[in-house]
């Protein structure tokens, strides 16, 4: 990886919203919309994926979260140990995502694990065991509105878009295993670490044929336990600022107004939570200052909406499995496994 931190070109950040749109496309259909030839578009796209200025990776689909629980968990440290913890936390398989705070708290976690009872023992009993570890506060996720895999940056013409746009397809009850496999973990490891990975190396890695895989990974998107998502350096991209709200609303408005929350185009996550605020808003912005325009948005267009907290990152240490540097390139992969048993060794 090159030590510059140069800010991703225009060609390339077009690039990099045509595969969030289709991130298994075809370098023809890429490069069809984005009017360059496709040997062009495949050799724009290793560049910035051999400098981890961008990736391919995976996204929990919308029926995933009702076989398995997630929280956002707030971690306190010892000063001087954060950097011992954030290394420990990211060789974990349940340990999706990690923001460093400048809030009440030293870190900011998404975590997932098979069910309650495994979330319960990984956030009790083994984060609370990591050395440097003084406090652990999950805040479990009662109803995921959206997730950080569809957010767009924006960066086609409405044209390009709309050659890129897949009509949306109703889940389906669809044939095969609607529970993931042991098998499946298996293949979702390898889509970890490409998810752009042909069928045939696939079928290779997990020692069984192509149509078995390809039927399988179509069958596990169709049934809404799978998508795909493209990331990128946020930093290098022009988004540099990411930022956490938690916020009081009444019950009754709360379904609305998380619904109309995930139609902003700087949403990147919207859940509903226990504890004392009953809703998280994460956000994806271009400057700090932009973060007291966003709440004062919020506030105009939701008056029961109560922000109670907001935190900026300071720094992303991994992202659904990525480790990132500081300038938010990625590293390496941990991939997923939130259905092994938290034991505290990587998995």
């Amino acid at each position: 990886m090159q030590d510059d931190a140069r800010l991703l070109s225009e060609d390339e950040l077009a690039l990099i919203h045509a595969l969030q749109l289709q991130p298994r496309g075809s370098w023809t259909d890429l490069g069809r919309a984005l009017d360059v030839d496709p040997v062009t578009v495949a050799r724009r796209w290793s560049r910035l994926a051999e400098r981890g200025q961008a990736w391919i990776g995976l996204s929990p689909g919308p029926r995933i979260c009702d076989q398995v629980c997630a929280a956002f968990v707030e971690i306190d440290c010892l000063s001087g140990s954060t950097d011992g913890v954030v290394r420990t936390l990211c060789a974990h398989p349940h340990m999706l995502t990690i923001e460093r705070s400048a809030g009440d708290h030293s870190l900011l976690a998404t975590v997932a694990a098979a069910d309650l009872r495994a979330l319960s023992r990984y956030t009790l009993d083994v984060l609370q065991a990591i050395p440097g570890v003084t406090a652990v506060h999950a805040r479990i996720i009662t109803h995921m509105f959206t997730e950080g895999g569809h957010w767009r940056i924006d960066a086609l013409a409405p044209t390009q878009s709309a050659q890129l746009a897949t009509p949306a397809r109703p889940l389906s009850a669809g044939q095969g295993p609607q529970e993931i496999t042991a098998f499946d973990r298996t293949l979702l490891g390898h889509l970890a670490h490409d998810g752009r990975a042909s069928y045939q190396s696939l079928a290779a890695a997990v020692g069984t044929s192509t149509s078995t895989v390809k039927r399988r990974i179509d069958q596990l998107t169709r049934l809404g336990l799978l998508r795909f998502r493209c990331d990128f350096a946020r930093p290098l991209g022009g988004w540099p600022v990411a930022v956490t709200f938690r916020a009081k609303v009444p019950p009754a408005d709360l379904p609305d107004i998380g619904h109309a929350l995930v139609r902003l185009p700087e949403t990147r996550n919207c859940a509903a939570i226990s504890g004392p605020h009953n809703l998280i808003l994460q956000a994806s912005l271009h400057s700090v200052a932009d973060v007291v325009r966003f709440e004062a948005h919020l506030a105009a267009a939701h008056p029961t909406l109560d922000v109670v907290q907001r935190e900026i990152t300071l720094r992303h240490d991994k992202l659904l499995g990525h480790t990132l540097d500081p300038h938010g390139r990625s590293l390496g992969v941990v991939a997923p496994d939130v259905w092994c048993e938290p034991t505290g060794t990587p998995g």
